[in-house]
């Protein structure tokens, strides 16, 4: 964990917790939020296809219950959806079943990454559909999970480019995610772009779920990862609940990702049970040459206990993670 950084206990409310991230990048506010919402995502990959959505958009509902609403009024809140992660956070439900709203605004453009054969780099490949609309002021609500960030910063300055040409007061932004540091860096040059070109801009808000993730490059020292697309637990900075919910099954601290393919999650479980499965078989292949469930643990979440756990046979737990997804796959 980046020793600079710290979190406080801002608000808390029944199963929600929500922690400042200190100290900030710039004007920007990056809190981590907590749910059994959040939790039961990040540590089970088998909660997928709708219960995945459903738990997703009830943990952005108790967070926004708790976030100070700030002056926004229904006729100002506008939920863009960059497509198609943004879709997963159903924030357009999340604002009618925190605040009884009805009429808020929803608008949706496409930004899909791919990474360049020839030098790693990503950049954008699909961004032709766009339905876009602003009302006269404007305080956005944004969900999407963030490893590199390239879709995100091209789908921002797309919002902030059109706000500009329907002559909108842009005045707030609220972005939720499964992410890592990227996100701030990001926001942070958002942001002054945002306070330079709006004049009554007042915040951004960014809404860690769960932690504040590394994405892990060709050097991060994990056997199994992969770069510039993962959310993993090591070295992140993570809510308290979110850690010790890792002690109630030895599957969850050692997960190749918190998320996964947010889309294919979703919306297409052939090849999100795949990309988990395949994850599981390279743990049974590990196993079986005699790596220990003790050194996984110690690789990939070394904050914690692993005596806590007991004994554990890292066969056992790969062989039981394979049988769920092929229960998926063969559904």
């Amino acid at each position: 964990m980046p020793s600079q950084f710290t979190l406080e206990k801002t608000i808390a409310s029944g199963e929600c917790a929500i922690y400042k991230i200190s100290p900030s990048f710039g004007k920007t506010e990056a809190y981590v939020a907590t749910t059994q919402y959040t939790r039961a995502i990040c540590n089970d990959p088998r909660v997928c296809g709708i219960e995945y959505t459903k738990l997703l958009q009830k943990a952005c509902t108790e967070v926004l219950k708790l976030l100070p609403i700030d002056g926004v009024t229904e006729a100002d809140a506008m939920v863009a959806n960059i497509l198609r992660g943004g879709l997963n956070f159903g924030l357009r439900d999340a604002l009618a079943d925190a605040y009884g709203w009805n009429y808020h605004t929803t608008c949706f453009l496409s930004a899909q990454r791919a990474q360049s054969p020839v030098d790693g780099t990503w950049h954008i490949t699909e961004n032709s559909y766009k339905k876009l609309y602003f009302p006269c002021a404007t305080s956005l609500y944004i969900g999407d999970v963030v490893a590199t960030g390239t879709s995100l910063e091209y789908g921002f300055n797309e919002l902030i480019d059109a706000a500009v040409e329907h002559k909108t007061d842009l005045r707030n932004i609220y972005f939720f995610t499964y992410g890592g540091i990227k996100t701030e860096e990001i926001f942070q040059r958002l942001d002054e772009r945002c306070r330079a070109t709006f004049r009554n801009y007042g915040r951004t808000v960014i809404i860690y779920l769960e932690g504040r993730f590394i994405v892990p490059e060709d050097t991060t020292p994990l056997t199994i990862r992969l770069p510039g697309t993962d959310l993993v637990r090591w070295g992140s900075l993570m809510a308290p609940e979110f850690v010790e919910s890792q002690y109630e099954k030895a599957s969850y601290p050692i997960e190749r990702c918190i998320i996964y393919d947010a889309g294919s999650r979703a919306f297409w479980l052939n090849e999100y049970a795949a990309d988990v499965m395949g994850y599981w078989k390279q743990i049974l292949d590990f196993a079986e040459k005699g790596l220990t469930f003790k050194e996984l643990v110690e690789e990939r979440f070394p904050e914690l206990c692993v005596e806590r756990f007991g004994e554990q046979d890292l066969r056992a737990i790969a062989l039981e993670q394979i049988k769920a997804m092929d229960k998926i796959l063969n559904r």
